[in-house]
């Protein structure tokens, strides 16, 4: 189904000519990184040729010195560590990052990964408990704990010392005596302060913490981005040096593989050390030594295949998530740290078979959550945003459909599931909502909440849903206005068919790893014909093939999910296409194909 998009094309940059000849290339491609903020000359070459030069020194992260030196004292004194990491991939590949460095320094090390369903998000009080009381001297979390409070207090009443390491949003500092529990966070009602609450542990790292100095330069690191950052200090304070040692080094390149899979899953900027990170893993992942990553992608079909953020996003981390979501993820985080192939290739096989039951419930839960929203009138004009529950709905699945819900309706969406007296949700959001603070805005229906800007996740009480949702759907009501319930296209420049060449298709591809904060480049091209009749294609013909000319000059689309257009084509329509150029390689000869993110009608008025 196609959504219509408001238009927002990036003004002509005079500079882009002068800075296209500094650099050597497309007056397009300067034209896209100056749409992206890169402005100076040294900037774009750092762009266009990625460094680990340009990575910053991981002791200007909050807390990661400290934590670092405490870590070393565990490795040479042979103490028991025990890695809490979380269930999807950006934990597990956390996980699998800290374990093998601490392996490679010569430590010992085991981990522990809660239970979506029956633990939640978070540290645990119970596991903490148990960890605590088997023996662990240190305990290093992932990819979570920066509101265990409850949790941290717990460990050093055992006299267990506890480092945090997360990038997710902390609460805020209440009035005196109001309670906080980690993981999702339960909240007391009160007035809340402009300070974090912080666990009360040996030492929190996070890339947004305020410090004693200048903020990170990077505060949009994801868990495995922290966990490799902290590997690295570790690295640092067991050598004793600003520098790592030559075998500690070569670990470092090689879990760029575990970072990038991280960093892309979890959807956050690929920009400055981000999209390093993602550049030099995605390089990595084809060539790495893991079994498990072999194994991983031998299951996608993808073995020998040059690897790109596309392969990672939708084929190797929907495996990665699925026992998880549908069992345990234990499993996949033994799939990152195993040396045995053929326990590798097992695992691998098992969450090829979890996926394809994941995307079976997934189907079922969409069309279940489509009939509520038709049954609720919640595709209305009126409504800001949508929450679904049902007793029936499993809810390691319900994330992936409130995206589904976003993508049709572009409305802030949360799914609950319901059991037992109790709701676990999860929520994706739009652009300019945010998620997280929305949560907090109604915290004191939830038992348990936390996630950031774009994702997040709760716990209620089933007799509290329907105040929540109320109370949510009013907050979001005042909170978002009608133009952002209107999703943007941004259009990076103007552009025609005769600019259409592999060359330049080429040029442009320097710009990955594209993903959140460096999408496609998408061109806007003015007034094309519709050239011969359009071909319907897919399963339900729900994807249009077209051909278009201009200036006598033809070209070949590919417009999915555009089916419905299918009657308004006809030969000899004028149209206006937001595009991204591919290049499509048949019996070794390359050739430009667009395929289109949105039509226009020049007859309509246009939003730009």
């Amino acid at each position: 189904m196609h959504r219509p998009k408001r238009w927002n094309l990036a003004p002509s940059e005079p500079a882009a000519a002068e800075l296209a000849g500094r650099l050597k290339v497309s007056p397009l491609v300067a034209q896209v990184l100056l749409n992206r903020g890169v402005r100076e000359p040294a900037d774009c070459q750092d762009f266009l040729r990625p460094s680990f030069k340009c990575l910053h020194d991981p002791y200007l992260i909050p807390g990661l010195e400290k934590a670092s030196e405490r870590i070393a004292r565990a490795v040479r004194e042979r103490q028991r560590i025990v890695i809490y990491g979380d269930y999807d991939v950006d934990g597990i590949t956390a996980t699998a990052i800290l374990w093998h460095a601490i392996r490679v320094l010569g430590g010992t090390c085991e981990f522990y990964i809660p239970h979506r369903i029956d633990e939640g998000y978070g540290l645990n009080a119970e596991a903490i408990k148990q960890i605590c009381d088997a023996g662990a001297q240190l305990i290093v979390s992932v990819d979570c704990g920066v509101t265990a409070v409850e949790q941290a207090e717990i460990a050093r009443e055992r006299g267990v010392d506890l480092i945090v390491t997360d990038h997710h949003e902390w609460h805020e500092a209440v009035n005196e005596g109001a309670t906080g529990d980690a993981g999702l966070g339960r909240r007391t009602p009160g007035v809340t302060g402009r300070t974090p609450r912080l666990p009360e542990c040996y030492a929190v790292v996070h890339p947004r913490l305020p410090g004693e100095g200048a903020p990170y330069p990077n505060p949009h690191l994801c868990g495995a981005g922290v966990a490799f950052k902290l590997a690295w200090g570790v690295g640092m304070a067991v050598s004793g040096a600003s520098r790592v040692s030559e075998d500690f080094r070569r670990f470092l390149l090689e879990a760029t593989a575990l970072a990038a899979l991280g960093t892309i899953a979890d959807v956050v900027p690929l920009v400055g050390e981000n999209r390093i990170l993602a550049h030099f893993g995605l390089g990595g992942l084809k060539a790495s030594r893991l079994v498990g990553i072999q194994a991983l992608i031998a299951s996608a079909g993808l073995t020998g295949q040059r690897l790109d953020s596309f392969h990672v996003g939708f084929l190797l981390a929907p495996r990665l998530n699925a026992c998880g979501r549908m069992g345990h993820a234990r499993l996949a985080a033994d799939l990152l740290i195993t040396d045995d192939v053929e326990k590798a290739n097992q695992i691998a096989s098992y969450l090829e078979q979890q996926n394809r039951q994941r995307q079976a419930i997934e189907r079922k839960i969409l069309d279940q959550a489509l009939d509520h929203i038709t049954a609720g009138k919640w595709d209305g004009d009126g409504k800001s945003a949508i929450v679904l529950g049902d007793e029936t709905w499993h809810a390691g699945v319900i994330g992936i459909v409130a995206s589904r819900i976003v993508d049709r309706f572009y409305r802030p969406t949360i799914m609950v599931a319901l059991n037992n007296g109790h709701g676990q949700g999860s929520g994706r959001s739009i652009a300019g909502f945010h998620l997280a603070r929305a949560l907090e805005a109604c915290a004191g229906h939830l038992e348990a909440f936390g996630g950031h800007e774009m994702a997040a996740g709760l716990k209620l009480q089933t007799t509290q849903f329907e105040d929540f949702r109320a109370s949510f759907c009013e907050h979001a009501k005042q909170t978002i206005g009608k133009d952002m319930l209107i999703p943007q296209l941004k259009l990076d420049s103007l552009a025609d068919v005769s600019q259409m060449s592999p060359a330049l298709v080429t040029d442009l591809q320097r710009l990955a790893p594209f993903g959140h904060g460096n999408r496609r480049p998408v061109l806007c091209f003015r007034g094309v014909e519709v050239s011969a009749p359009p071909r319907r294609v897919g399963r339900t013909g729900e994807h249009l093939q077209l051909h278009v000319r201009q200036d006598g000059r033809f070209i070949k689309c590919i417009a999915f999910g555009f089916g419905e257009h299918y009657d308004h084509l006809e030969v000899g329509a004028r149209i206006d296409l937001a595009v991204e150029p591919t290049l499509n390689e048949y019996n070794g000869a390359a050739s430009v194909e667009l395929e289109i993110k949105d039509i226009q009608f020049p007859l309509h008025a246009r939003e730009q």
